[in-house]
């Protein structure tokens, strides 16, 4: 069983935590957190581009010039894709990028994930994280006496004055203990969660 150390917001160790090895324990697997690295990026793209092709560029419909005689090469259409103006060759078209991962997969994935954030001590632990008002600054300090720059602050509960100090930090997202995910998990260097956190992924995730 994975053993934590509990810090307070000022930096100083205040205890340990007993992790579960359901969820902070398990074999990583690197392959499905790739998997649903990928899936969540292609879910998140709009597939919106747009260009048209020979078929739908207005014009282009009488032949610019006799066919033999004029020592031009032979051209049908001021709209084939050699032209100014004309469109393009294998344009792309609106398309759905994204594609389904089995519940079992995603959960085994954000596991990993976490699993490991443990290993590399790159998980953080806090006793809890309260703060009187919103203020970028304070939450700023509390980093700073972790000695962290860039990292996923997991909360067990929505806390509004935590949240909202926590937005002007670009290197820095907030979530909730049921909302996390893989792709977050990774991006972000370290996570720094709440021992309520903790408690609520376990529930949630083992």
């Amino acid at each position: 069983m994975a053993n934590v150390s509990v810090y307070n917001m000022k930096g100083e160790e205040v205890g340990k935590m007993d992790l579960n090895d359901a969820v902070f324990g398990v074999e990583v697997n690197e392959h499905l957190v790739h998997l649903a690295v990928v899936q969540q990026l292609a879910n998140n793209r709009q597939g919106t581009q747009k260009a048209k092709t020979r078929s739908e560029v207005s014009g282009g419909g009488r032949k610019p010039w006799r066919q033999k005689g004029t020592g031009h090469a032979r051209q049908g259409s001021t709209r084939a894709p050699q032209w100014k103006g004309g469109g393009m060759v294998f344009a792309p078209v609106p398309r759905d990028y994204s594609f389904k991962l089995n519940k079992k997969e995603k959960r085994l994935a954000l596991k990993s994930a976490l699993t490991s954030r443990v290993q590399d001590e790159k998980f953080i632990v806090l006793d809890e994280l309260k703060l009187d008002e919103i203020k970028t600054k304070k939450f700023k300090e509390v980093l700073d006496n972790l000695k962290v720059a860039k990292a996923m602050i997991v909360t067990a509960e929505d806390d509004k004055n935590v949240i909202l100090s926590a937005r002007n930090i670009a290197t820095v997202k907030t979530a909730k203990a049921d909302n996390i995910n893989t792709y977050d998990v990774m991006k972000y260097s370290t996570v720094i969660a709440t021992k309520d956190a903790v408690a609520r992924i376990e529930e949630v995730f083992a």
